[in-house]
Formats: C-alpha cells, sequence, structure tokens
C-alpha cells in the first residue's frame, strides 16, 4: 500500500468519526420531538423509566438530570415563555400558576447548561412548601437577574447573567390523572415583565 492510498482510507476513516460524533451529538441536542406538551412546559416520560431508548438515556446523562420514573416524578421543561420568546436569564419572568396535583412540586432555575446560576443567597428554586398560595390555590413566583424586581420585591429565583434560562417544573408523586396524561397539567403560565430583547 502506498503513502497516498493510506492517507485517502485515513482520511476518509476521520471523516466519517466525525460525521459520526456531529450526528450523535446533534441527535442527543436537538429539541425533543416525542415529548408531550402543557403551555410553554414539555415532558418526556421515558425519562427515567426503563423503556427509555438510547437517545433519550443519552439526553439524560448529557442534562445531568438523575431522572425517576413517571409514577414517582415528572419532569417539565421550559425553554421558552408563554408566547414562545426564548427565555433569557437577563429578562425578568413572571411564573403564575395553580398549585399543581402532586404530593409536592418545585420549579428550578437553570442556566442553558443546565447548571444553577452563580448566586450568593442561592434563590434557585420555589416549592409548593415555599410559595404563598391564594384561597383558590394559585401562585406567583418571580426571576429576576437583580435584587429586585420591577415591583420592588426580591426575586424567587435569580438569573444573573447573560445567557439562556431553561425552568423544570418536578411534580413528586403526581396524581393518577397526571400520570396517564401529562398533557391535562394546567400549566404555568411565563410571561416576560417589561422590556427584554
Amino acid at each position: 500500500m502506498n503513502l497516498k492510498t493510506v492517507l485517502f482510507w485515513g482520511g476518509l476513516g476521520l471523516a466519517a468519526m466525525a460525521s459520526g460524533i456531529g450526528w450523535t451529538a446533534w441527535t442527543v441536542k436537538r429539541p425533543d420531538t416525542v415529548a408531550i406538551s402543557a403551555g410553554p412546559w414539555r415532558a418526556h416520560l421515558l425519562a427515567g423509566s426503563v423503556a427509555a431508548d438510547n437517545v433519550t438515556r443519552a439526553r439524560v446523562a448529557v442534562g445531568g438530570l438523575l431522572a425517576l420514573g413517571p409514577e414517582e416524578t415528572i419532569y417539565y421543561v421550559a425553554r421558552t415563555d408563554s408566547s414562545g420568546r426564548d427565555l433569557r436569564s437577563r429578562c425578568e419572568y413572571r411564573i403564575e400558576g395553580v398549585k399543581p396535583d402532586a404530593r409536592w412540586w418545585s420549579i428550578t432555575a437553570y442556566a442553558d447548561d443546565h447548571f444553577l446560576f452563580a448566586d450568593a443567597q442561592q434563590h434557585f428554586s420555589i416549592n409548593g412548601a415555599r410559595i404563598k398560595t391564594d384561597a383558590q390555590g394559585r401562585f406567583v413566583a418571580r426571576s429576576s437577574p437583580s435584587d429586585q424586581t420591577a415591583d420592588g420585591q426580591s426575586p424567587d429565583m435569580r438569573t444573573p447573567g447573560d445567557r439562556g434560562l431553561v425552568f423544570t417544573l418536578r411534580l413528586y408523586n403526581p396524581s393518577d390523572t397526571l400520570q396517564k396524561d401529562p398533557g391535562t397539567l394546567d400549566a404555568p403560565r411565563i410571561e416576560s415583565v417589561g422590556v427584554c430583547s
């Protein structure tokens, strides 16, 4: 075999390997096409399930989740507000809804790399035990990059910096109705406060 042949086949092999790695990365990071939607929130029921396919398992591993099965926990993820605009950490958001039908629930703000924001006060999350609700079981939570929201209150979740933002709603021991049809969630609305470009 001459050098030209070795270089040709070696180059072809490297191109094939790069193509495979690129396809795998795209498949794992692309939007989930089999998720169930409820407003801006999406849930993938195979996460944490023994029926999960290899792509779902890879997504869970890359996202750094330790997913439980849907009978124990349903995970809803929002990457856009209720108007369909991408969430950004530099913007202030108002999350409003009805207490979900689950034993315990929480909403956590993550940066687009799926890690918590660097916030010395550690205001990353709200939960059903901590958030105030009105007589109808409605709650309002606010996220902000600042120490104060537009109405002068401390934010429930701090999102400093200028990057993508992801909210994760976790329902622990969700009701039988939600387990059977997660799309029936009375999804909390996510609204941008003020002007944010």
